[in-house]
């Protein structure tokens, strides 16, 4: 596994969506990336736990949707015993620092960024791919984070993987529109 080129999608995946997988596809086709790992979350600490399924359910539902080779679904937050993103790509860097990771987000957690704990650490510790969201897209780039980082962006995706952090790129390609609010609102997914 020496070498590798990992995407990493954390989040609660409550319920896991085709979304989900449609950027880990677009990420490992237009990033050059050997994997993409879905960090189910044992409990997103900004998220309320009411109306939260089990991780062992999540967990599941996750691998149903997923369904690809280079997608690799896991509790690896329980694991480690971390509970914030940057904990995470800490213990993630220690344990495999042959390595290399990029850190996969959708435009509208881009928007939020300023809320995570040490937030410009994360952004030191990997590069960031962000994926298009309407309607957080236009406020994702004229946000916060896009700022602080402006001079840090990455035009050629390709690229993002070999270029050291602070780096980041925005995505833009037809994605697809599910999501887990809407999943969760249509009763499709009982928590």
């Amino acid at each position: 596994m020496a070498g590798l080129k990992i995407g990493l999608l954390g989040g609660s995946f409550n319920p896991a969506h085709a979304g989900h997988r449609h950027i880990s596809l677009i990420a490992l086709r237009r990033l050059g990336l050997d994997q993409v790992w879905w960090l189910v979350s044992p409990q997103n600490p900004l998220k309320p736990a009411a109306g939260m399924a089990s991780l062992t359910r999540r967990l599941a539902a996750a691998r149903a949707i997923a369904r690809h080779p280079r997608i690799k679904v896991g509790d690896l937050e329980t694991r480690l015993g971390t509970r914030y993103t940057v904990d995470t790509l800490r213990a993630l860097k220690r344990r495999h620092a042959d390595m290399r990771f990029v850190w996969l987000m959708g435009a509208d957690n881009l928007v939020q960024l300023p809320r995570w704990r040490e937030w410009t650490g994360l952004m030191n510790l990997v590069p960031v791919a962000i994926f298009d969201r309407a309607p957080y897209s236009y406020d994702a780039l004229a946000g916060l984070a896009a700022r602080r980082f402006g001079g840090c962006r990455v035009r050629i995706p390709g690229m993002l993987i070999r270029t050291g952090p602070p780096a980041w790129c925005f995505l833009r390609e037809r994605l697809e529109a599910s999501s887990a609010t809407q999943l969760r609102k249509s009763r499709a997914w009982i928590a």
